[in-house]
């Protein structure tokens, strides 16, 4: 009965009164309908989205997000923008319940595997300036990498067969030390010595596996002569006024970043959270929008290096899923293909759906333990 009065409301102050752009901060979850846009320093061509628009998807996302999304259990930020405009915009729950700290728009959240899809554009903005090279041998950057026919391509469409870095603690038993806390290099470090077992041959199947995504990092860093967290500063979230995101550093961000949650009680640090390139990016939903708006300005990335990521690599037409170089796809028998990432670390949990076809961004990012974020992929298919 709520969600449908709320719905019933949404409705009529569309059809009352049109969207006011004078009130960039205000929420559409909150009574309002926000005609603010967002924007970012790249050329993108567009179309502008219509009133009509807004107050025919508003009130349907809003009911989906009632009942999908929004609960006691879900503590995160929520948008759908189209073209940059916002259509929907939600913040609940706390980035620090002991310091009474509430998520907002400026809130970064850890993206979790989400970050996968910074770190490969990255990686596609280093192409394109002519430094690295897809099928480049990942030796070319890392001369102790231990497996000699592995491309950087692999890497990226988890297609490599190395082992994921948490299966080295089983693999080395009484070798593996529980208390150190890893860094990239320890990671490479690892596989030189011990060079661990492919799963599988090199590029004969998909295996998903965090540890390509860590040496991609390190890879990163080897061509821009720059620490990860600067490369990532200088490649995107700088050039796309990505303001309120960044590269979580252990030594110096613990205190401040949002807290990771199960219920009321925190997350511990574990060895793996100084880790990057597959995790520990945080992000807001506002930039993750920015972000993709990006990706349609041949401006800031060619669109013919973009057709090497958005196109599937290990097709399972069973279940109608795929993966390109950073990003996850479902493909439909009608031809059409919808890109998303999701997410999962500690109490983080997070997708990023991007409709192509529709130009529209939805972003669902959580930091207390909860699979709701994950519905956004529902959301498309029923609203768009």
């Amino acid at each position: 009965m709520r969600v449908a009065l709320v719905t019933f409301f949404l409705s009529m102050l569309c059809y009352i009164s049109g969207p006011r752009e004078e009130s960039p901060t205000s929420l559409i979850a909150s009574g309002t309908i926000d005609s603010s846009y967002i924007t970012i320093p790249f050329p993108v061509k567009m179309g502008n989205v219509s009133d009509s628009y807004v107050c025919e998807k508003t009130p349907k996302i809003d009911s989906f997000y009632n009942k999908w999304i929004k609960s006691p259990y879900y503590s995160g930020g929520f948008i759908v923008a189209k073209n940059g405009r916002i259509l929907y915009e939600n913040y609940q729950g706390f980035a620090d319940v002991k310091n009474n700290k509430l998520i907002d728009s400026l809130t970064g959240i850890h993206l979790a595997s989400v970050s996968k899809v910074l770190t490969a554009t990255a990686i596609l903005k280093l192409v394109q300036e002519d430094n690295i090279m897809l099928d480049q041998k990942v030796t070319d950057w890392l001369p102790r990498f231990p497996y000699k026919d592995i491309t950087i391509r692999m890497l990226l469409n988890h297609r490599s067969g190395i082992q994921p870095y948490s299966s080295f603690s089983a693999l080395l038993k009484k070798n593996w030390d529980r208390k150190k806390v890893l860094r990239n290099q320890d990671i490479l470090d690892l596989l030189a010595h011990y060079k661990f077992r492919q799963l599988f041959p090199s590029n004969t199947r998909f295996d998903y596996c965090n540890t390509n995504y860590v040496l991609l990092a390190l890879i990163i860093e080897k061509a821009t002569g720059m620490n990860y967290r600067v490369a990532m500063q200088h490649l995107i979230f700088k050039p796309l006024g990505m303001k309120n995101s960044y590269v979580f550093n252990y030594e110096t961000d613990k205190e401040t970043a949002s807290k990771s949650y199960k219920g009321n009680a925190v997350f511990p640090w574990d060895q793996f959270d100084a880790l990057y390139g597959d995790k520990n990016i945080y992000s807001t939903p506002r930039d993750l929008v920015k972000f993709d708006m990006a990706t349609y300005s041949p401006d800031f990335i060619n669109p013919e290096i973009l057709k090497e990521a958005y196109v599937g690599y290990s097709p399972n037409a069973k279940a109608m899923k795929d993966y390109g170089l950073g990003m996850r796809m479902r493909e439909f028998p009608n031809g059409e293909r919808l890109l998303y990432h999701n997410g999962w670390w500690h109490g983080n949990n997070t997708s990023f759906v991007t409709v192509k076809k529709d130009t529209v961004t939805i972003v669902c990012l959580g930091n207390r333990f909860s699979n709701r974020p994950y519905s956004t992929l529902q959301m498309v298919g029923s609203i768009f």
